[in-house]
């Protein structure tokens, strides 16, 4: 059996590679742009969407990137998976909360710095930035006291949330008021199976 990711390793599809180099199976890897790649009417037989990424895994077709890590990790890196029901929806809590609360502020930042033609906008930057500090608060509170979101040991929680997270690095948000968020996203960003991911392309 053949498994799969499509999607480039600069795209949210970063998620999914991070989260297969962590399970340690041989894969293949297609790095489909975001663009036409993703239209054509094979892609589409895959990820209906036409976005990434997506995962074929033998007959298992799979797209959006939290629900492809969380069959990843349950198929092949059990130690990365919830164990009970109640660290299944805090995981499910937490990646929700990701594309929920974190996202949608930190992409208009992104949209601001890199895709605005060179003419920023600074105050939908300064608000994005202001109203990130709500869920950074909720998130640097809740690891005060634990080591990563479920426990003292990295499961795919984090990796979802970290994979979220991967712009706020990318676009020099100061996270220095949010020290334990500092500490947990530089322990999650340390790990090998990541930086195997960034190397991809």
């Amino acid at each position: 059996m053949t498994t799969t990711i499509y999607g480039l390793s600069g795209s949210r599809a970063i998620r999914s590679l991070w989260a297969i180099e962590e399970t340690g199976i041989e894969y293949t890897h297609v790095p489909t742009h975001f663009f036409n790649d993703s239209k054509t009417p094979e892609y589409l037989a895959i990820n209906p969407n036409g976005r990434i990424p997506a995962l074929a895994d033998g007959d298992t077709m799979l797209f959006e990137s939290m629900a492809i890590n969380l069959y990843l990790t349950g198929r092949y890196a059990p130690q990365l998976h919830p164990g009970n029901d109640l660290d299944l929806a805090k995981t499910m809590q937490w990646s929700v909360w990701a594309i929920s609360e974190i996202e949608p502020l930190q992409m208009q930042i992104v949209v601001q710095k890199f895709f605005s033609g060179g003419n920023p906008d600074q105050s939908i930057i300064d608000n994005a930035g202001k109203q990130l500090d709500r869920p950074l608060l909720v998130l640097d509170t809740h690891l005060a006291t634990t080591n990563y979101l479920l426990g003292d040991e990295f499961s795919v929680a984090d990796l979802n949330l970290a994979g979220v997270m991967l712009l706020l690095q990318m676009v020099d948000l100061d996270l220095s008021p949010y020290g334990k968020v500092s500490s947990w996203l530089n322990q999650c960003y340390n790990r090998d199976a990541l930086k195997r991911a960034q190397a991809l392309d």
